[in-house]
């Protein structure tokens, strides 16, 4: 057998396609990481008295990004795989189903991090308890930061050395923290739902700027304001990876990382077709 020892011309490679790749790779090995650290932690906040919407609510992260995964291949389709003929009425069809789903999941966990935020707003300290050992016999564990430990008689005296304590993860009620983790809860919460928040912003601005490309508007007002809004928001998101660094989430930032990067191929698409439909408002 012969091997071939022609050199690939780099210059022939689709670095765009091939960074986009890479992309929706680490996407995909994001998720699966998402989905065994929710499961870590449910084997923690869930008893058997959880309902679906406990379940859920638990796996909210990986329902949301199978979501977005979706969408992010959808807008690939529309901005570069598929051409404007191949868009026929039975697949325009089937993608705003497929994209109304979507939407159903993006709504769910935007109500599961407003209801936690409103869980977290209405907890309040156990009466009679000022030492984490006293709640040692319950079958609890203790969190803070998103650290989860099994609490017991041996480690009660290391995990806290504050007097108040506040149980949290309704219905069960399973998990218990002290006054500085509560606080970290809370600021975890709401990042999560100012995040999911801003990406529905940039998810309807790019929609709004793949319809208007439909209809050949590539230039204008509307088309300028979308794009400051978007710098702005995409502003908003990196200052949450910071935030997700400041507390040592590494993983929440690099996702946090990956996903501006796929949104931005998508946006990467949406010039080179507007390129390819308005070439003269491209060099105007």
């Amino acid at each position: 057998m012969k091997w071939s020892t022609t050199i690939p011309d780099l210059a022939q490679i689709n670095w765009r396609q091939l960074i986009k790749l890479v992309v929706y790779v680490l996407l995909l090995i994001n998720f699966g990481f998402y989905i065994r650290d929710d499961w870590s932690i449910a084997q923690h906040t869930l008893g058997a008295g959880s309902a679906v919407l406990d379940w859920t609510s638990a796996f909210a992260t990986p329902i949301d990004e199978s979501a977005w995964f979706i969408l992010l291949l959808l807008f690939e389709l529309e901005t570069y795989v598929l051409s404007d003929d191949a868009f026929t009425r039975r697949k325009l069809i089937l993608m705003y189903g497929i994209r109304f789903i979507c939407y159903a999941f993006l709504v769910h966990t935007l109500f599961a991090y407003v209801k936690s935020t409103y869980d977290l707003s209405q907890v309040t300290a156990i009466k009679g308890v000022s030492d984490l050992c006293e709640l040692s016999d319950n079958n609890l564990s203790f969190t803070s930061n998103l650290e989860y430990t099994q609490l017991d008689g041996k480690n009660c005296s290391d995990l806290s050395h504050e007097s108040n304590f506040f149980l949290i993860e309704p219905p069960e009620f399973l998990v218990v923290t002290d006054g500085e983790g509560l606080v970290i809860e809370k600021q975890l919460v709401w990042v999560d739902l100012l995040e999911a928040i801003v990406w529905l912003f940039i998810l309807f601005s790019i929609e709004l700027n793949v319809r208007l490309q439909d209809r050949g508007i590539a230039t204008g007002t509307i088309v300028s304001g979308l794009t400051y809004t978007k710098i702005l928001l995409y502003g908003l998101l990196w200052a949450a990876a910071a935030y997700w660094i400041y507390r040592g989430h590494w993983m929440f930032a690099w996702d946090e990382f990956v996903w501006i990067a796929g949104f931005t191929a998508i946006e990467m698409n949406m010039v080179e077709w507007q390129e390819e439909t308005n070439p003269t408002d491209i060099a105007g």
